[in-house]
């Protein structure tokens, strides 16, 4: 489902940047929102020496957000590593209309964001645990 929504050009430069983790863009995350009901934007930025909780405790409790986050994590056998994370926050309490837009949206963001793997969509905070829902599913990644 297309809904007309375009990815602002500075959302795939800075993306670049921050894969690498070049300078201004040494950071943990992005929450992106759509503007205007027409274009993704960044509406946010975490620091480097922000959390996974930090990055949650950012996303609104009933709006629909895009957030892409660097999580670090040991794997199995010991090793410490790192994974870009797309995460669809799209929360059962938001009204109708925004979670339409959000949800016909997203392939328009995920396509701007090239080599991020992980894809995660959230309806509420249970499936936001670190430890339940977001680690496995990173795991199987690493």
């Amino acid at each position: 489902m297309s809904t007309g929504v375009s990815v602002d050009d500075e959302v795939a430069s800075t993306f670049q940047k921050f894969k690498l983790q070049q300078e201004p863009y040494k950071l943990r995350y992005f929450i992106y929102q759509i503007k205007d009901k027409k274009t993704i934007v960044i509406e946010k930025q975490g620091d480097r020496n922000k959390t996974y909780d930090d990055f949650v405790g950012e996303l609104p409790e009933n709006d629909c957000r895009y957030g892409l986050i660097d999580i670090e994590f040991e794997t199995d056998d010991g090793r410490p590593t790192s994974k870009l994370v797309f995460i669809s926050w799209n929360p059962d309490t938001a009204s109708v209309r925004p979670k339409m837009l959000y949800s016909g949206s997203k392939e328009a963001l995920k396509a701007a964001l090239v080599g991020v793997g992980i894809h995660i969509n959230a309806t509420d905070h249970s499936e936001l645990d670190f430890e339940t829902a977001v680690l496995p599913v990173v795991k199987k990644f690493a």
